[in-house]
């Protein structure tokens, strides 16, 4: 399955999207917070986990995806969300702690939950996977379209929920695919450290669902395997499991000094970043012309501008709201 150059076209405008959204958030993250970093400060307090080149990690699944299809996604989920179409003011609220966000500014940036276009998020590791086969339960139970994806690290793959929903998925023979974003590094452990299986793809044939491995962090091959597997939850087929090679060019979260990468490993990892190297592939093989490039940059970076502005002007939740919707 090779994608049009509209589907190109659409994916490399959430890349771009997701990219500009987190070089802002950054920035606005690390205000207040200097000269001496106070992870409490500024107007977005807490952890930040950016997503910033595994960006075709979203835009080559959720290419395929419905509104009715489920998303269930990580602690770095920006990417994920803006792929799958969540409202980006309301999310970029969120972010803030502002009222008008998804949550009331209750959940922050770990915690996106978007019912319009079926997505949520957690900062618990592999949370998403139970939900997204429960989803994918309830949809074939009910006779309703839909499958359900739902991502996680590579780190998350030696928890026991990873175990558990890959066991219930292939049973019950469900519309779910297993996206696992493989960056290397959890925090600041290694996967060659953590894992004793070199790939975790291979560990869905103890499941009987096929597994596949995608190398070199490239939209077009996800784009291919993912709607291959996609396609085989829809016709009823039982659920597959994906690993995708891609590169976490920023630290686990802002502020983090990542004195746990070997030299040279992230300047290597900026040589191949995904953005430059999709213009490259759409200006060689779709004609893409330096009007259209600036044409899609203003559009992008205008949405991602105006959602900044709606979160920096919205008001703060009242004290008194603060326990208001706790068992909702």
């Amino acid at each position: 399955m090779k994608p049009s150059r509209e589907q190109k076209v659409w994916m490399y405008e959430h890349m771009l999207t997701s990219r500009y959204f987190e070089e802002c958030i950054e920035k606005i993250y690390m205000e207040g917070k200097s000269p001496a970093f106070n992870m409490a400060k500024g107007p977005i307090p807490g952890e930040m986990h950016l997503s910033n080149g595994q960006e075709p990690c979203a835009v080559g699944v959720c290419a395929h995806l419905k509104p009715e299809d489920i998303v269930t996604s990580t602690h770095r989920p920006h990417h994920v969300a803006i792929a799958k179409g969540v409202d980006l003011d309301r999310m970029t609220a969120e972010i803030f702690g502002k009222k008008s966000g998804l949550s009331g500014g209750r959940g922050g940036h770990m915690h996106i939950f978007d019912p319009a276009v079926n997505f949520s998020c957690s900062g618990i590791i592999a949370q998403g996977m139970g939900p997204a086969v429960g989803a994918a339960l309830s949809r074939k139970l009910q006779g309703l379209e839909g499958v359900a994806v739902a991502y996680i690290g590579e780190g998350a793959a030696n928890q026991g929920a990873f175990h558990e929903t890959l066991n219930l998925a292939a049973v019950w023979k469900l519309p779910v695919i297993f996206v696992i974003e493989d960056n290397a590094w959890g925090i600041s452990v290694s996967k060659q450290t953590s894992t004793a299986i070199e790939r975790n793809d291979r560990r869905a044939a103890a499941y009987n669902m096929p597994g596949h491995y995608i190398p070199g962090n490239n939209p077009l091959s996800i784009f291919e395997v993912a709607g291959e597997a996609i396609n085989r939850a829809r016709l009823g087929e039982g659920p597959s499991l994906i690993e995708i090679e891609t590169a976490r060019l920023a630290g686990h979260f802002m502020g983090d000094a990542e004195g746990y990468r070997p030299e040279g490993e992230k300047e290597a990892l900026f040589q191949r970043d995904p953005i430059p190297a999709m213009k490259q592939h759409l200006e060689e093989a779709e004609s893409w012309s330096d009007a259209e490039e600036a044409a899609l940059q203003s559009s992008t970076q205008a949405r991602v501008d105006a959602a900044i502005r709606f979160a920096r002007e919205s008001a703060y939740p009242a004290p008194e709201e603060a326990m208001e919707k706790v068992f909702v």
